[in-house]
């Protein structure tokens, strides 16, 4: 019998801008949206053909399902019938051929990888891949000897741990010195324990059921300059153990990042307040049995169960208020994380997370996104091109660099936006070139007033070459740009066509 995993899914597309892989949407048929899909696999439909039966599938029949009416794909291990699903695909039907009759793993990882197809696609599962059979003891696959040789990743790190009568102390060694807070995420369910260290694109986790119980609360601490890690947990009785516990799933793996799932734990809904008509920050807070936190420019996806299916979207944490982390001295375990997020009435998942409670829990994933902090190190000049919500990943930036890059000379941000009413935190913005003469804003409206003096219309070459002026002819510079995917696409080609290079330019893209 299959084990056939139970994950969520996200709707098509997400409302804030995030830091992966750009693709295309395409207009769906009356009738084919995603709660159309939901219905058409809540009716009963054979949608496999195979009348409900689960098959093995070898490589040679996989194959033979390459068409558009009979499409089979397969996703790390499992094969999917996609061919009900195709209509409703909001990158169209193109993109699903493109791994029609094959193993369409890394195609989709490319694309996606956080969509949670297995609930989705639940009632499209053919089966299972049969497996390969093995090789003689000793012998790799050509391909895993080439990839082994190839790999020039981080060393791999090792734990050990030790106790004292009250307390379990984990100690991950990482063998690397530009480690931090948020470079581990820790969580303990019950008896089981997970810590998940990333290193550059590598994640290294210890994953043990506990052979004795402990609290809730537990710390974690980091000695940078050697790149150890310490967790220390408190015993609920002060008896020995003779061992941490025995192994779970992946324990202690190092494998890129990539491959890793995504894994999620309940947090609580603490606030919610109106920042425009049609945005609110919401402040969710962690689990004491949690310690997370998400680095800057990276984002999280949040699930909620929508209609019987758990949807996921993902939103760019942000700071309470642009003068929150000037505060001293910052609290290095903070439990909270605060979202600017767009609702939209006719929306699918954005409706539902107005309609929370205080209290109510909303689930968290781990972090993602290729936004890398050192490409802020010496910094002297950062622009921040930003439509509507793809202000968000600039908030931490923004933060981060006036704070902690001692060459920067100016921060300069140009917020496009539709009206005055929708633009957000601007008061906040002001006060804020206001008091640090190193930072300038530029609102830019596309519907102003009648009464609006400021810049307006949409981005272009003419605006660009304006507002982006080096301090000096040899300034280090970085472009960050965010926003609606045809925002983001045009900002692009122009600064390119601006003569600045790729080295230059981030882009945060849906």
């Amino acid at each position: 019998m299959l084990n056939v995993p139970s994950q969520s899914f996200p709707g098509p597309s997400s409302q804030q801008r995030v830091a992966s892989g750009g693709r295309s949407k395409v207009p769906l048929k009356q009738g084919r949206s995603l709660m159309d899909w939901i219905r058409l696999t809540k009716s009963g439909k054979d949608l496999t053909g195979l009348k409900g039966r689960l098959i093995e599938v070898t490589e040679e029949e996989l194959k033979k399902h390459n068409k558009k009416d009979d499409c089979w794909i397969c996703i790390r291990g499992f094969v999917y019938n996609v061919s009900p699903y195709m209509e409703y695909h909001p990158g169209g039907e193109d993109e699903l051929m493109r791994a029609a009759g094959s193993d369409g793993t890394d195609l989709f990882d490319q694309v996606h990888r956080w969509v949670n197809y297995e609930s989705m696609l639940k009632e499209c599962l053919v089966g299972r891949m049969a497996m390969k059979p093995a090789l003689p003891k000793g012998m790799l696959p050509q391909s895993q000897v080439t990839d082994t040789l190839a790999k020039e990743g981080p060393s791999s790190p090792s734990y050990d741990w030790f106790q004292t009568d009250s307390l379990v102390t984990i100690v991950i060694y990482t063998k690397q010195k530009d480690i931090n807070l948020d470079s581990v995420i820790v969580d303990h369910r019950d008896d089981s324990f997970r810590a998940e260290t990333v290193i550059k694109d590598y994640s290294y986790l210890v994953h043990v059921a506990l052979s004795h119980e402990i609290q809730e609360d537990f710390s974690v601490l980091v000695v940078e300059n050697v790149g150890k890690i310490e967790i220390v947990l408190k015993k609920k009785e002060n008896t020995s153990w003779k061992r941490l516990g025995h192994p779970l799933e992946n324990h202690n793996s190092f494998i890129p990042k990539k491959d890793t799932g995504l894994f999620y734990r309940k947090c609580q809904l603490v606030s919610k307040e109106n920042v425009t008509h049609d945005t609110k920050l919401f402040c969710l807070m962690l689990p004491p049995s949690a310690h997370l936190q998400v680095p800057v420019g990276q984002h999280v996806y949040l699930k909620l169960p929508i209609t019987g299916t758990e949807i996921v979207k993902p939103y760019t944490p942000v700071s309470d208020s642009l003068f929150s982390e000037f505060k001293e001295p910052v609290l290095p375990n903070n439990i909270y994380i605060y979202f600017l997020i767009k609702i939209y009435p006719a929306g699918f998942f954005t409706p539902e997370l107005d309609q929370l409670q205080i209290g109510d829990s909303v689930s968290v994933s781990n972090p993602e996104g290729n936004f890398i902090i050192c490409q802020l190190q010496e910094l002297e000049d950062l622009f921040l091109l930003a439509a509507g919500t793809g202000f968000t990943p600039m908030v931490k930036v923004l933060n981060y660099a006036l704070t902690n890059i001692p060459s920067l000379r100016k921060v300069k941000l140009m917020f496009f936006n539709k009206t005055e009413d929708d633009i957000i935190w601007r008061s906040q913005l002001e006060k804020l070139a206001f008091k640090d003469k190193r930072f300038e804003v530029e609102f830019v409206l596309s519907a102003p007033t009648s009464e609006w003096s400021g810049k307006q219309g949409c981005i272009s070459p003419a605006l660009l070459s304006e507002f982006l002026k080096r301090s000096s002819d040899t300034s280090k510079v970085l472009i960050c740009l965010c926003g609606p995917t045809p925002f983001t696409e045009q900002g692009m080609k122009m600064l390119h066509d601006l003569n600045f290079s790729k080295d230059e330019i981030h882009s945060f893209t849906a």
